[in-house]
């Protein structure tokens, strides 16, 4: 289920105080990088990453590539930075506002 506005700003400002976790190199996405993130999104939900000067990826390429290996949704790019978020519906740790119907 994609998210709402104001669920991606709801996480958006949960992540500006978490740290930068994956990083993304000349190497590019890597099975190990999907693996890495994917144990990452299972234990926290929120993810903060940044794609390095030397990756041959745009920021933008690289949360989307992440994101459709790791059935993620993407939440925030500036810059070289990103975030995605996925749930974890066993042990969710991040609750969510409601949408509210009309």
């Amino acid at each position: 289920m994609p998210l709402t506005s104001k669920q991606r700003a709801q996480l958006r400002g949960l992540a500006m105080n978490e740290d930068t976790i994956v990083q993304v190199g000349k190497g590019g996405i890597t099975e190990n990088l999907i693996d890495s993130v994917n144990a990452a999104l299972k234990a926290r939900e929120l993810v903060k990453g940044r794609v390095l000067e030397n990756s041959m990826l745009s920021a933008r390429e690289a949360c989307d590539a992440l994101c459709e290996s790791c059935a993620a949704e993407p939440v925030q790019v500036i810059g070289t930075k990103f975030v995605i978020f996925k749930r974890n519906h066993a042990d969710p740790k991040i609750e969510l506002v409601k949408n509210k119907k009309k």
